[in-house]
């Protein structure tokens, strides 16, 4: 039997997408969603977790800006939010440029050794 008082779990507490990507089972929910819109019946089905457990990972990856919600009759229907996703893309974009102009100072640095 599970305690009342227990506090929510503090791996479903972040507002980072990174953070939120950090969990496999959100980073496969997120792979679904980008195949297509789905209900959390539809991603509980794909995946080895329970309703309860797929709602509570969305809300993550909600608060984290990465997913969104509308509603289609009695079901909250979610989706990929783009502009959640494109911020992480141009953080990605950032990482790269910065890693490839220290590779390439690293190249054109002159070698100290030969002399």
């Amino acid at each position: 039997m599970v305690s009342r008082s227990l506090p929510f779990v503090g791996t479903y507490q972040t507002g980072e997408g990174w953070d939120a990507l950090g969990d496999p089972t959100r980073r496969a929910i997120v792979e679904c969603l980008a195949e297509r819109p789905r209900a959390v019946g539809e991603l509980a089905e794909l995946l080895p977790i329970s309703r309860p457990a797929v709602s509570q990972h969305l809300k993550v990856l909600k608060d984290a800006g990465l997913v969104e919600d509308r509603a289609a009759g009695t079901r909250r229907v979610y989706r990929l939010n783009p502009a959640g996703v494109a911020a992480l893309r141009d953080q990605l974009d950032t990482f790269w440029r910065r890693a490839l102009d220290g590779f390439q100072d690293v190249v054109e640095e002159p070698n100290e050794e030969k002399s």
